[in-house]
């Protein structure tokens, strides 16, 4: 296995509840590096198309990079892929904290979860073993509950814990997957389809750092980003946190009020990083909040999470819920017009206790606000309850209303898309959502190449898809590392910011494959640039990795993302943005600012030709998939299904190679676990023609199912068995 990895990947099938470990091939590591784009793999392989978001058949995949896990600062990451409930389109979210590394420690790259449990469990594993325990017990209950129950019944602080919490039983659409109770995998409403998998849980605890191949390089890197860091770009970010771009993006006219009708808040101040640092981190009564108040992420020295706590009134809060990033401050502040920051940190509090993304519910608030300030949902649509903008009461409970599933909160815990669907009456007048997801706090009017990048992400309104406008004039040496070096005037969209929205959109995909924390890796702010990523990863893995290599890496996954919607059917129709987007602004420097539907429509034109994509349907063409090493996705001349994806296994068989033995699992469930399954009708099934080697000889394929021979070996069928076993041959190769 390639240096920085585990060399195993743990596939989990929750409705039979049997488990295999697969050992991928050294070729597939340096293809996908980990994150997103290996996720994907396993989407692309094994669902269907017109998957039920919310079905058994929905595949739910969680991978970690290969620098996670070393000690330099901003690798302790993980991303989640599945169908989203929230847009119908792929999900894709990533998270941080100290899960993803103590993943690693316990001897895996990633988790792939198929099916449905019938009853609530939890997966425990622990230095290369695991078991699927029963989760009743667990099942109702807030994050910081579960947590202090796991650690109490596996007898362990130190197990990190990664779960849902009420709002993904609930099956809310933007419930994401949480840990340590405040860092959140948020986007796409991936919480809700850990939910309805009966998923309460994944606990783990390791011992195994991973091996690195040189050592020294890898130091050296550490070493100088944690001096670096206060003299750095990211200074401000680590003492403020994300919250220091209030003042910025309201100065710009950028900080979305009042539902995205203004871009200026007049009580800003009020909701700034600065104002949350002097008065509401924890220690700051006491001149402490460097200390108790900045929480961080496994080994890393930028130490940008914020820790705030109220002590006292109606929006009393404990600290360990965490304190609100900027997107949070703008959803429950100024996209409501509330300037109350106690209220605002509770309502962060409850998203983390409940397991929801802060972003889509706070502006699903601010959706409702302004609907029923137009008239067009009333007190028949709430319950009796009033909805106007500045009530920070009422946006407080209508938050916790959709975590418990309560009165109009279930409404809302739809998202307000499907929201408005269901209402009619021109609600969606008032939508700010891109393929069914509300817009992050930068806004498009104001930074243009975030038009583009809203409307064309695979997974709808995504600020961290790309590098944003101001950034190409600012760090003119950063961004000549990956090819740009012409930077435009303010509230340009012509051809060279479609390049730049194209070119650093590919670097950040591959920032979500290496996973990473884009605030510490990046091409412009960032503590790291572009070609000290590729000497880190080049270090730990001993590979020699270029910047175009990492490049390719990430148009690879954006053309997998891209792949996946168009199977389903989205296209361009669906690369779009709201109408209000289309309206002036009012107030502020950004007055009167407004996307051209021409312009907008030029700029996509051009992108998809830069992309080499299809410019009617919007799908990447055969050509560009084939020449990314996608091939395996084209079917009839166009993204469909696969089933002939390249070489995953160390073990499946090659052409001409010796048949291996089989061999038992590498790793197995603990406690009271029946043995694994059998060898005898394996071979009576595959017969001549192998399938799969040694460690998943005997652990059947869920995709597998529909046409397999009649006989009685059908039920203990080879992992990699495809419709017929007359196809087992070529089933072998496509791994």
């Amino acid at each position: 296995m390639p240096y920085g990895y585990t060399g195993k990947i743990l596939h989990v099938d929750l409705t039979t509840g049997k488990m295999h470990v697969e050992q991928p091939r050294p070729d597939f590591y340096r293809r996908y590096m980990g994150g997103s784009a290996m996720g994907m793999h396993y989407l692309l392989r094994d669902m269907r198309a017109g998957t039920d978001p919310l079905g058994a058949d929905n595949v739910l995949a969680l991978f970690n990079g290969l620098l996670t896990g070393t000690a330099i600062s901003g690798q302790s990451r993980m991303t989640a892929v599945a169908k989203s409930p929230l847009t119908g389109c792929i999900g894709d979210s990533q998270g941080g904290g100290f899960f993803p590394a103590e993943l690693k420690f316990a001897g895996f790259d990633g988790i792939v979860l198929r099916g449905q449990s019938p009853r609530p469990v939890y997966l425990w594993i622990k230095d290369r073993e695991f078991e699927l325990r029963d989760a009743a017990h667990l099942w109702g209950r807030i994050t910081g509950d579960v947590e202090d129950t796991l650690h109490a019944e596996l007898d362990d602080k130190r197990v990190e814990v990664l779960q849902i919490g009420p709002a993904g039983e609930n099956l809310v659409r933007y419930a994401a997957i949480m840990s340590m109770s405040n860092r959140a995998n948020g986007r796409t409403g991936l919480g809700a389809v850990m939910g309805s998998k009966k998923l309460k849980a994944i606990a783990v605890r390791g011992t195994h750092k991973p091996e690195v191949a040189d050592k020294a390089s890898l130091l050296e890197l550490t070493k100088w980003g944690a001096k670096t860091v206060p003299t750095s770009d990211v200074a401000g970010l680590g003492k403020y946190g994300t919250a220091e771009v209030v003042s910025g993006q309201h100065r710009a006219g950028g900080l979305p009020t009042r539902n995205f009708n203004s871009g200026s808040y007049d009580d800003w101040e009020k909701i700034d990083g600065t104002t949350l640092y002097d008065t509401r981190l924890k220690g700051a009564e006491n001149g402490q909040q460097d200390r108790f108040g900045r929480d961080t992420c496994y080994s890393c020295a930028v130490r940008c999470k914020r820790v705030s706590e109220v002590a006292e009134g109606p929006y009393k809060t404990e600290h360990r819920y965490g304190g609100p990033e900027y997107e949070t401050l703008a959803t429950f502040g100024s996209y409501c017009a509330i300037d109350d920051l106690d209220a605002i940190i509770r309502a962060n509090a409850l998203c983390n206790m409940y397991g929801m993304d802060t972003i889509t519910c706070g502006a699903t608030i601010a959706w409702a606000m302004e609907c029923f300030e137009n008239g067009r949902i009333g007190l028949e649509d709430t319950g009796g309850l009033t909805l106007r903008f500045g009530d920070a009461a009422m946006m407080v409970k209508l938050t916790e209303m959709i975590g418990k599933g309560e009165g109009f909160g279930v409404l809302l815990a739809k998202g307000s898309a499907q929201a408005a669907a269901i209402i009619g009456r021109g609600t969606d007048e008032f939508l700010i959502t891109s393929k069914g997801q509300e817009a992050p706090a930068h806004m498009p009017q104001v930074k243009r190449s975030l038009a583009l990048v809203y409307a064309a992400n695979p997974f709808g309104a995504d600020h961290q898809s790309h590098e944003h406008d101001p950034s190409y004039e600012a760090y003119p040496v950063r961004m000549a590392q990956i090819g740009l070096d012409k930077p435009q005037e303010k509230l340009a969209l012509n051809e060279e910011i479609v390049r730049y929205a194209m070119v650093t959109q590919h670097l950040y995909s591959a920032l979500d494959s290496i996973n990473v924390c884009q605030f510490v890796f990046g091409p412009a702010w960032q503590l790291y640039d572009t070609e000290q990523l590729v000497q880190a990863a080049s270090a730990v893995t001993g590979w020699k990795i270029t910047v175009p290599e990492l490049l390719e890496v990430g148009e690879r996954r954006l053309n997998m993302l891209r792949a996946f919607n168009a199977r389903e059917g989205i296209g361009r129709e669906s690369d779009t943005l709201p109408k209000k987007f289309m309206k002036p602004l009012s107030g502020g420097t950004s007055d009167g600012y407004m996307i051209d539907r021409n312009e907008f429509e030029a700029a996509l034109d051009t992108y998809y030709r830069l992309c080499e994509w299809d410019a009617v349907t919007g799908y990447p063409t055969p050509a560009k998939l084939n020449s990314l090493g996608l091939g395996w996705l084209v079917v009839n001349g166009k993204p469909a299904p696969a089933k002939n994806a390249p070489g995953r296994s160390a073990g499946a068989k090659k052409a001409g190679a010796k048949k291996p033995a089989v061999k038992k699992p590498i790793a197995k469930k603990m406690a009271a676990r029946k043995p694994v399954a059998k060898k005898r009708a394996v071979n009576k099934l595959v017969a001549k023609k192998q399938i799969a080697k040694a460690k998943t000889a005997a652990k059947p394929k869920p995709a597998a199912r529909k046409r397999v021979v009649k006989a009685k070996a059908a039920a203990k069928r080879r992992p990699a068995a495809r419709k017929t076993a007359a196809k087992s041959k070529s089933a072998a190769r496509k791994r």
